[in-house]
């Protein structure tokens, strides 16, 4: 897979996970919301370390600095 995502949008989504993730360590997001805040900040961690997001694909979208190939 082509890397599509730039760092300043790997380190965005990284901090979205860990807030998330801290959100729910804390109790204050619980329940069915928990578990979705919790799937969701495991897709951001591994679309962050892959460099790849498959729902930018199919749009072309690329937030990476590198030339088009």
């Amino acid at each position: 897979m082509k890397k599509n995502m730039g760092s300043l949008d790997r380190t965005f989504r990284i901090i979205v996970a860990i807030v998330l993730i801290a959100l729910y360590a804390t109790g204050t997001i619980t329940g069915v919301w928990g578990i979705v805040s919790l799937v969701l900040a495991g897709v951001f961690l591994l679309t962050s370390l892959i460099s790849t997001c498959p729902l930018y694909l199919p749009f072309g979208i690329r937030t990476n600095q590198s030339k088009k190939r």
